[in-house]
């Protein structure tokens, strides 16, 4: 039997085990486009990203303005007919998204908020990732976002993408999650985000869309490993890579464009119930 890394949090060790226990173990070789860095066990947050710099042998790009979470929206290999109906905006939002500011409002089901508020005290705050507000449906919050390239030395090519987000007014980490484009088995183009976790991840791959009046419609609803979806990912104490794909989990993120205001609404769901839903209202920062 396999276990989790025994020196570190308990609560860290728990989960961790839970996925070798009801996951599968899987290689490198095969499982490619699951793959991402993970986080170690003494925080996420700023000191990931200074880790990756250090263990991958990377540098920051010291550009402030025209970084995007992807470098073409043309990685997503979407249809032709559909990239022509994609709006402009939206389009311009994912190639230069360190141009634009945002403000979230979290709307929760109170039948998951005691849970959401757990995980923030049991987690969150003390591993500076998935750090979601519990304030009042009604109010929004101001969320400094950054966009991270890490290069590589010797091309200069752009090896990772962060994107940073925190609280404008404390500064606390909301997410630190590493973006990339990634095609699964079956050839489909998608796009990956990448949460680090201690000895692990939590990795959401999403399937693209265009809808009907051009916005960009990314949907985790897949029902088996190789899918779309929301995976979990951990080391073990000998090294082995294990993955738990939660079925039961979607996450559903429409961009849509309107009188050149863009706005993100991104639906969790779990069995099928609404868990909360992020509304981002998002300004370009030159208006």
């Amino acid at each position: 039997m396999a276990f989790a890394l025994f020196k570190q949090n308990l609560q860290d060790w728990i989960t961790q085990q839970w996925v070798i226990l009801f996951g599968k173990k899987i290689n490198d070789a095969d499982y490619q486009y699951l793959l991402g860095p993970f986080g170690k066990t003494n925080g996420i947050g700023i000191k990931f990203i200074q880790q990756l710099v250090k263990n991958e042998n990377l540098q920051l790009d010291n550009k402030q303005v025209d970084k995007g979470l992807l470098q073409s929206i043309k990685q997503l290999n979407l249809p032709e007919n559909d990239l022509n109906r994609l709006s402009k905006n939206v389009i311009d939002f994912y190639e230069n998204t360190s141009n634009y500011d945002f403000d979230l409002k979290v709307k929760w089901n109170p039948l998951f908020k005691v849970f959401g508020g757990l995980l923030k005290i049991i987690f969150s705050n003390r591993i500076q990732q998935l750090n979601i507000p519990m304030g009042a449906d009604k109010d929004s919050e101001s969320l400094q976002s950054e966009i991270i390239h890490l290069i590589d030395k010797k091309t200069n090519v752009v090896k990772r993408t962060i994107w940073l987000r925190t609280f404008k007014k404390s500064g606390q980490v909301v997410y630190s999650g590493v973006y990339e484009p990634c095609t699964l088995p079956n050839g489909t183009g998608c796009i990956k985000a990448i949460f680090p976790l201690p000895n692990g991840s939590a990795t959401v791959i999403l399937y693209p869309l265009v809808g009907e009046n051009g916005e960009l419609i990314l949907n985790s609803s897949g029902k088996k490993i190789g899918d779309s979806g929301f995976y979990f990912l951990v080391n073990d104490s000998k090294g082995n890579l294990w993955t738990k794909f939660i079925k039961s989990f979607k996450d559903k993120l429409v961009v849509s464009s309107k009188n050149k205001s863009i706005t993100a609404i991104q639906t969790l769901t779990l069995w099928n119930l609404r868990v909360l839903q992020f509304t981002y209202n998002i300004k370009s920062k030159s208006v």
